[in-house]
């Protein structure tokens, strides 16, 4: 079983190679476009371009929107789900930095009735191809097959369950995020909004929570058991102190940490700032009934503020901060930089709304030492 998994995980990573490679990373190399502070966000981060190419398409008379989680499949290829129960795979490509896509395959996620009554946010693949995707309706996490079909649901526990079954006060606020830790062993799932009950930080920041599932090297997903919750502080949205951000998305790091994709909306435009987050010294709050209690939070630190990248020409359909930025919801890492960056490909959910936008953005993050 160990042989298996590590040659399923030297799989993963050809792919991911190849897929870097594709995106403008030949041979492991960094992009041959030299960067410079027209595509700056931060000292961290830079947007090397975007396409809005799966804007407003069909694809087998599917409309290719409504698109919240990413993730790389073992032949290079892009997962994208749907919040309308469908998950395309796509073929992307970089373009003088710009990430072009194209739909090569399309699935109808059913639940285990044979309904497609889901809304699937978040897509992570298995090293056996198994697909596990978040519905936040319930909210679940099903397993299906390469197929797409044979849905199995891992155990959720009770508190993060929509009222009156759990604590989670509403329905759209539930598993936004979801990530596979490098070695497979752990898989982590986000909430987007608070559990009723749980309260602030020192700093006012509402607290959500982060849950992990763990399983014993070479087992199956399905043998993922409910494992540690963690606090996390979201930000306010920026454009009202009386709102707050929301986790659209988390995604691992080589070294176990995670990058997390919190984002909002106002009249005044789309807000998206990414993070990088520790959890190695945080609190399992698993028996913590209202944080924050006496619990110690995960860490995070500002990669870079969105809003503050250029917009490279972006049109927008509504008002924008930044015309560059949409509301931002899946994200996956695509590759590494022969200097240790990580290539990020994100994608907007247009919500099948004419003043909203399916783009794809392409990222390159710096990420600082786990000492800083």
């Amino acid at each position: 079983m160990r042989r298996h998994l590590r040659i399923a995980l030297a799989t993963a990573a050809t792919a991911a190679l190849a897929l870097c490679s594709s995106l403008g990373v030949a041979g492991g190399s960094a992009t041959a476009r030299a960067r410079n502070d027209d595509h700056k966000c931060s000292d961290n981060v830079d947007v090397d371009g975007f396409s809005d190419g799966l804007d407003s398409r069909l694809y087998q008379k599917r409309y290719v929107g409504n698109l919240s989680g990413l993730a790389v499949d073992s032949d290079g290829s892009i997962a994208a789900v749907s919040d309308r129960s469908l998950l395309f795979r796509l073929k992307v490509q970089s373009q003088g930095g710009n990430p072009s896509a194209e739909p090569i395959g399309v699935t109808d996620l059913r639940d285990e009735q044979g309904y497609p009554s889901l809304d699937s946010e978040a897509v992570v693949i298995d090293s056996d191809k198994t697909r596990l995707v978040t519905s936040e309706i319930e909210p679940s996490i099903r397993l299906y097959d390469e197929s797409g079909r044979n849905p199995v649901k891992l155990d959720m526990p009770k508190r993060l369950l929509v009222k009156p079954a759990g604590r989670a006060p509403d329905r759209n606020l539930t598993l936004e995020g979801l990530t596979l830790q490098p070695g497979g062993q752990t898989l982590i799932a986000s909430m987007e909004g608070p559990l009723e009950g749980d309260g602030k930080d020192t700093a006012g920041h509402t607290l959500v929570r982060l849950q992990s599932w763990h399983r014993e090297q070479g087992q199956a997903a399905k043998d993922f058991k409910i494992a540690a919750q963690y606090g996390y502080p979201i930000d306010k949205n920026p454009d009202n102190a009386n709102k707050d951000l929301g986790i659209s998305e988390i995604a691992a790091t080589p070294d176990g940490r995670l990058l997390v994709l919190e984002r909002g909306h106002s009249p005044q435009g789309n807000s998206a700032r990414l993070y990088l987050a520790d959890l190695s010294q945080a609190t399992d709050v698993t028996n913590t009934e209202n944080l924050p209690g006496s619990a110690h939070l995960v860490k995070k630190t500002l990669l870079a503020d969105l809003v503050t990248c250029p917009d490279l020409g972006a049109p927008a359909k509504q008002p924008q901060h930044n015309k560059l930025l949409d509301n931002i919801e899946g994200m996956t890492v695509t590759g590494r930089t022969s200097d240790g960056k990580l290539n990020l490909l994100l994608v907007s959910d247009d919500n099948a709304n004419v003043v909203q936008i399916t783009r794809l953005y392409a990222l390159t993050a710096k990420l600082p030492s786990s000492g800083s």
